[in-house]
């Protein structure tokens, strides 16, 4: 039985690995669970599964969480915050830790994963968003596998070939082509863009995903995101990767060869498929999600992005040719304008103008530890705080 831990079980990430999970129940048992503050869900899913750790974001929800398991799941020990995160990352029975915490909060529960030299399965960009080389030299320093579950860097994975850490170039790979649906706002005029609701920006096209990586779809913020995760999982150039939109959702991203092949990674717009290919991994096995029937789907259509309606885009490659910190802090800004947008605090195009201003305020640092990447993650916050103050 291959024991695995999921690191933000309520989540969809989570939802959906649970999902594939209990469709082979001879091959996979569930170790571990973690969940923010949904105590009730978290619950369910320990009466279900009966790990042998859950563990609550704070002290309060796991007083909860113990006090519903007592009796009908007396098995499971409940733990809190960032050390029950870390122990659930690092559980000896765990053999892949599903990293499925959003945002900077999932940094060092994943990073405990590597540390422990587990297949991670790596949902958590921001991870390799802040800390990059850091987070990828303790990959290879400790043995652990990392096995991507964003479907554009799952689906570039599986169309790489052997070999391609040694060198993009050195493998005949001329291009990375991540492919994203431009949102619910992709032909939005321009001018509506300021007044549309928190409401409206969750509402995507084809994917179902959480309220704060929803807005992130729809500012592109996610792709530029991805942009820069895959600069560190495939150690590609960043004139190496470019990004399409794909309005369809069909083909999750591609890899173009030097002698003008390009393969493409199709399949229905549901997060079971990569997840249930980096669960088996090398082997394939059943996910749940019904095959794509390409007569019935009819056409594929691809643009090019606007940097002009997703700015946030733009932001992300400055970030990534600035280096040092600036990922880091682009991501804090980026977290906080989304939070204040979602409250309702701050317009849609303000995100941008936020994640701007506090770039361009706290360029220059170098991530050469981890506590200077948490240093400028800290500080990042604090000026997108006061940038919001003067809005």
């Amino acid at each position: 039985m291959h024991g695995v831990s999921v690191l933000g079980s309520t989540g969809s990430i989570g939802l959906s690995t649970l999902d594939v999970l209990s469709r082979h129940p001879e091959r996979f048992r569930v170790v571990a669970l973690s969940a923010n503050h949904n105590v009730e869900r978290l619950a369910e899913q320990c009466l279900r599964f009966k790990p042998e750790l859950a563990v609550m974001a704070d002290a309060q929800a796991a007083g909860r969480l113990a006090e519903r398991l007592k009796a009908a799941c007396p098995e499971t020990r409940v733990l809190a915050g960032e050390e029950g995160l870390l122990e659930a990352a690092a559980h000896p029975e765990a053999q892949s830790v599903m990293a499925a915490i959003v945002g900077a909060a999932g940094l060092l529960p994943t990073l405990a994963a590597v540390r422990a030299g587990k297949r991670v399965l790596l949902a958590n960009k921001e991870a390799l968003v802040m800390s990059g080389q850091l987070f990828m030299d303790a990959v290879h320093a400790h043995g652990a596998t990392l096995l991507p579950i964003d479907s554009e860097h799952n689906a570039v994975f599986q169309c790489m070939p052997t070999g391609f850490d040694q060198g993009l170039a050195r493998v005949g790979v001329r291009r990375i082509l991540l492919t994203g649906s431009g949102g619910p706002f992709r032909s939005l005029p321009l001018e509506q863009l300021p007044s549309v609701t928190p409401e409206q920006a969750c509402k995507h096209p084809n994917w179902s995903m959480g309220r704060k990586i929803s807005v992130d779809s729809a500012t592109m913020m996610n792709k530029g995101l991805e942009v820069i995760e895959a600069r560190w999982l495939f150690d590609a150039e960043p004139s190496r990767i470019a990004v399409v939109l794909h309005p369809q959702s069909v083909i999750h991203s591609m890899v173009e060869y030097l002698d003008g092949s390009v393969l493409a990674q199709m399949g229905q717009p549901d997060m079971r498929t990569p997840i249930a290919h980096a669960l088996a991994w090398p082997e394939r096995m059943d996910s749940g999600v019904s095959p794509l029937d390409l007569v019935a789907q009819g056409r594929l259509d691809f643009e090019a992005p606007d940097l002009g309606r997703f700015p946030c885009l733009g932001l992300a490659y400055e970030a990534l040719n600035l280096g040092g910190t600036a990922m880091a802090v682009l991501n804090a800004a980026n977290e906080i304008a989304v939070a204040a947008f979602l409250d309702g605090a701050i317009r849609f195009t303000d995100i941008a103008a936020c994640n701007e201003a506090v770039l361009r305020a706290c360029t220059g640092g170098q991530a050469e530890t981890l506590e200077g990447v948490l240093a400028a993650d800290a500080e990042a916050r604090r000026r997108a705080g006061e940038w919001l103050k003067c809005r």
